[in-house]
């Protein structure tokens, strides 16, 4: 089942979601510029020093069926803002993970995280098939883990010390999720915030 999820492009009304590129990384750089986010210490955005690494490592993911990265497009400015993928994908258990996700820092809080997270999960749900997604962020990273709470997704727990971060300090995992049966509700919540932001 390594072709469960194949490289596919995802539009709404502001955002497309590309399959990522190799050509894609002088944009991915322009974007993490917005507020020089690579400064981010919990969290992983490409600087000049990481990005061939970071576009190898999720391209070679890809390759192996393990992951789905895309590049994040604005559609009234024709700009690549960020990036998020699939990953941990298990097609035996119909399950994967939405993760690697970053905006530019002027795109932040807006509705284009609302709208990328509702074309990922409805395509996951309703075109996959999926049991469940996961969402998965640093337990320090406290805006990651009220945006992935207010998409609906519910706190399943903590890793402790789940990873040894490249300074030797330990990282504390929280999880998220978000199941089928779950997924009618969580739609409709998602639909009335970006109709909100359209109105």
């Amino acid at each position: 089942m390594k072709n469960w999820l194949s490289p596919l492009q995802l539009e709404g009304q502001k955002v497309k979601l590309i399959p990522m590129e190799e050509s894609h990384k002088q944009a991915y750089l322009g974007a993490a510029a917005d507020g020089k986010l690579w400064e981010l210490w919990y969290t992983s955005v490409p600087s000049k020093d990481s990005i061939d690494k970071y576009v190898g490592f999720a391209l070679s993911e890809q390759e192996k069926g393990n992951a789905l990265p895309f590049s994040v497009l604005d559609k009234k400015s024709d700009k690549i803002i960020g990036s998020t993928r699939y990953c941990s994908i298990t097609p035996q258990h119909r399950r994967l993970e939405i993760g690697y996700t970053w905006y530019a820092k002027s795109y932040q809080r807006t509705a284009i995280n609302t709208e990328c997270k509702y074309l990922l999960l409805k395509y996951a749900f309703e075109d996959l098939n999926c049991i469940a997604v996961e969402f998965k962020t640093n337990w320090f990273n406290m805006g990651s883990r009220r945006a992935i709470a207010r998409l609906g997704a519910k706190q399943d727990g903590v890793l402790r010390n789940h990873r040894l971060m490249a300074d030797g300090s330990t990282r504390d995992t929280v999880i998220f999720s978000i199941t089928k049966q779950e997924w009618a509700g969580v739609k409709k919540s998602l639909l009335y915030e970006m109709n909100k932001y359209d109105g």
